[in-house]
């Protein structure tokens, strides 16, 4: 995966397919600490003690349409590289956490990439899930969250093209304002 939002968009896809309503996702960069963190945090199933040991094993998947899932343990890789980690907290029905820090300045550290994408693609392709995404840079932070937009659409669908348009737009505008300085 070229950059760390595809590996947000997988875990955040795992998360769907684990019965998830919702699905908080958390990005922090800090750059005095030279660290960068992402966080995939969601109410599903879970997982028990059995499958968390086998999950960083490429040829381990719960999946029934293919035998292998390289999703986090590319990701445990790609923290690896930039001499960071990856932890991973789940219990059965309790929900799944998922944990990834960078070194921030390390040239392996992946780009964060189109994270707008990234996000309306999982709203588009699961409105029924609730999204929570919260960016924060250096103290200044960014909070999208998909129950709110309900609230101010009315209801109407959020795979609705004025509500994509919307959406594009919130997340593309409270970004750019992570990036102002003053």
């Amino acid at each position: 995966m070229e950059d760390l939002s595809l590996h947000i968009l997988d875990v955040a896809e795992n998360s769907v397919r684990a019965g998830a309503g919702t699905v908080a996702i958390r990005v922090e960069e800090d750059s005095r600490g030279d660290v960068l963190s992402l966080e995939i945090e969601d109410d599903g199933e879970g997982m028990d003690e059995t499958t968390k040991k086998k999950i960083l094993d490429p040829f381990f998947t719960t999946r029934t349409t293919r035998r292998i899932g390289l999703g986090l343990p590319l990701l445990a890789e790609a923290a690896r590289a930039a001499e960071g980690r990856l932890s991973v907290d789940s219990a059965p029905g309790k929900g799944t956490r998922v944990t990834a820090v960078f070194r921030r300045s390390h040239i392996d550290r992946k780009p964060l990439g189109d994270i707008v994408q990234t996000l309306v693609a999982l709203i588009l392709g699961h409105p029924g899930t609730h999204f929570v995404y919260r960016q924060a840079v250096d103290g200044r932070t960014f909070l999208f969250d998909t129950r709110t937009l309900r609230v101010e659409l009315e209801d109407a669908p959020l795979d609705s093209p004025s509500a994509i348009s919307l959406i594009r737009k919130r997340l593309q505008e409270g970004l750019a304002s992570l990036r102002r300085t003053t």
